[in-house]
């Protein structure tokens, strides 16, 4: 390709730059994804409108892909570091504008278990739909997440597990909790591939999520019960 062909984002208008950064992400363009936040800002658009029309819209594309199999593991972690890259310029400004938050979450795979793929992925996906994500890393024994629930505050807990052996430490975790009666201030997702729907109600989580793409509306959609159940 020539370098007459090249795209020079800052002559696009709005509309097209936005466009070109719902492709940019898609493809994993981290670099014009920072290029592209920073013109959006310097025209004087709000850090929260750069975070959901043109970040968090492109990273719905990405997901609705990955749902449906057009787009796999590989891609959408590229795509999710090209967001990642969007939202460090953000993140401050975010801060500092007292933008609304969709929700926090504290995600960790639990004791005994090292896999993080599937977990990375579900926490790059919840960023990129605009929640701030805490991620605890692997091999998690129940006072790791206590510990986090009460520093953070987060609306979600989500506990992944890739083992059938690891599967029932979730419960544990959520047994404690309920002991401890703080069970109902959190909604619990459970994700990993030997769970099932079945498996999630039987040791009392809200939900089990099978993929990345289900974790974000499922988190969506009980955060905005949780809200509306508040206000009413």
């Amino acid at each position: 390709m020539s370098d007459e062909d090249d795209i020079i984002l800052s002559e696009l208008d709005d509309e097209e730059l936005v466009q070109q950064m719902f492709d940019d992400l898609y493809d994993g363009l981290k670099e014009e994804i920072e290029e592209g936040v920073n013109i959006l800002l310097e025209r004087g658009w709000q850090p929260y409108d750069v975070l959901t029309k043109a970040l968090v819209g492109g990273m719905t594309i990405v997901g609705h892909d990955f749902r449906d199999g057009i787009l796999f593991v590989p891609e959408v972690l590229l795509a999710a570091n090209a967001m990642k890259g969007g939202m460090a310029i953000l993140k401050p400004l975010l801060v500092e504008t007292g933008a609304p938050r969709v929700g926090k979450m504290v995600i960790g795979t639990v004791k005994g278990d090292i896999h993080d793929i599937g977990k990375n992925l579900v926490g790059m996906m919840m960023e990129g739909a605009g929640f701030e994500v805490v991620d605890l890393g692997i091999n998690n024994a129940v006072e790791a997440y206590l510990e986090a629930m009460e520093k953070e505050g987060p609306d979600i807990l989500g506990m992944s597990a890739l083992l059938t052996t690891t599967m029932p430490y979730m419960k544990v975790v959520i047994d404690t909790m309920v002991e401890q009666g703080i069970r109902d201030d959190y909604i619990v997702l459970v994700g990993g591939a030997p769970l099932n729907e079945e498996f999630g109600r039987a040791i009392g989580a809200d939900a089990y999520c099978r993929d990345a793409a289900v974790a974000v509306e499922t988190a969506k959609e009980w955060v905005g019960r949780k809200h509306n159940q508040k206000s009413a």
